[in-house]
């Protein structure tokens, strides 16, 4: 997966179409990516305790690695990754600007 965990992405599919937010965690097996203020679903947690209250949890779900397109640090637009190879070292490349990553 070319998406890492604290890159600035943009939906672009769905409900959230639109929405920017930060990748919080990465799940590769699943090709799922957990973002910031995106997919969020209401949970009704039980009480623990006998004398607390129930209430509902906000939780962020994973969303499909194909529903989200990277935001470009340098030109700000969302853009398509690329790989370059310097010596041994990999980067990924904006598409549309040809800036490292």
């Amino acid at each position: 997966m070319k998406i890492k965990k604290g890159d600035n992405v943009l939906v672009i599919k769905g409900r959230d179409r639109g929405k920017k937010g930060k990748i919080l965690k990465v799940f590769p097996e699943e090709e799922k990516v957990q973002i910031e203020g995106v997919n969020i679903r209401k949970k009704h947690a039980k009480p623990k305790r006998g004398g607390q209250k129930g209430q509902t949890v906000e939780l962020f779900v994973p969303l499909s690695v194909s529903s989200c397109q990277l935001l470009c640090p340098k030109c700000g637009k969302p853009a398509r990754i690329g790989m370059s190879v310097k010596g041994v070292k990999k980067f990924r490349i904006c598409k549309r600007c040809k800036s490292e990553i």
